[in-house]
């Protein structure tokens, strides 16, 4: 179940949002709260682990946000909290390495895919459901990772990444329709495609979290939809080409189920 700390998140200033990060304890989570902090949005930490998060800015001072806990699987119970939220940021991964068990199968298409699947269709479903007077389109930044087109010396690492990221150009297109009869103005979805930076997940990766995120701020910034950040020239080229052949690929064969009377 979502269980929120008992930190303080006063209100943000106005024209601010509020940003939900999940893998907020990681480096890039933790990176990208310190940089939307300065840009002045309040700020929602979810995060799997039990431990407090304490950030603090380039003075000192303690970054003020909400920590909230949650598990894969019970995704539905953030449907409250969601409620609150203009920007979702699905973040949140694991890598098993050369493992290839059956339980590392379940748990890595689960946690780097299926709940990141759910988290995006659950918050369209309640963005759709509130008052859009007022409030700012509601938006998504799905972390998808280079890996989901090129190597990354992880073969389930890598399936997972590619199925999320072929599950979002599958429902990217339907999600960010706007709706003229009720008002909403659909999703703005933004994928990001990074490549290696140092974690957790990946000590020996060649770009600095903060750096990540202060590319990734300024590409949204410019209204972009492909975020891409990596030092791998190649990505550049085929990320653009993969997201293009997808949505001509899916265009041509799917089509939308009829609405529900």
């Amino acid at each position: 179940m979502a269980a929120a700390s008992d930190r303080i998140n006063p209100p943000p200033p106005p024209g601010a949002r509020t940003v939900a990060i999940t893998g907020a304890s990681g480096s890039l989570g933790q990176a990208l709260l310190r940089r939307l902090h300065r840009r002045g949005d309040r700020l929602i930490a979810l995060t799997s682990s039990g431990s407090p998060l304490e950030l603090l800015d380039a003075q000192g001072g303690q970054i003020p946000l909400q920590q909230v806990g949650w598990a894969v699987g019970q995704e539905e119970a953030l449907a409250p909290l969601l409620a609150e939220v203009d920007l979702l940021v699905l973040n949140h991964g694991i890598n098993v390495y050369g493992d290839r068990s059956v339980d590392s199968v379940e748990r890595i298409l689960e946690v780097n895919a299926l709940s990141l699947w759910r988290l995006l269709e659950l918050f369209a479903e309640v963005a759709r459901s509130r008052p859009p007077a007022g409030r700012p389109r509601p938006e998504v930044w799905v972390n998808t990772s280079e890996a989901e087109i090129q190597v990354a010396i992880s073969p389930l690492y890598e399936i997972s990444k590619r199925l999320v990221g072929q599950l979002l150009s599958l429902r990217a297109p339907v999600l960010e329709r706007a709706d003229k009869e009720s008002g909403f103005p659909g999703l703005r979805i933004r994928r990001l495609v990074l490549g290696p930076f140092r974690s957790n997940l990946n000590p020996v990766g060649g770009m600095g979290a903060a750096f990540v995120a202060n590319e990734i701020v300024r590409q949204a910034g410019w209204n972009c939809s492909l975020i891409i950040v990596t030092p791998n020239p190649i990505t550049y080229v085929l990320m653009p080409l993969t997201t293009l052949g997808r949505w001509l690929y899916f265009q041509a064969l799917c089509r939308d189920s009829p609405a529900p009377p």
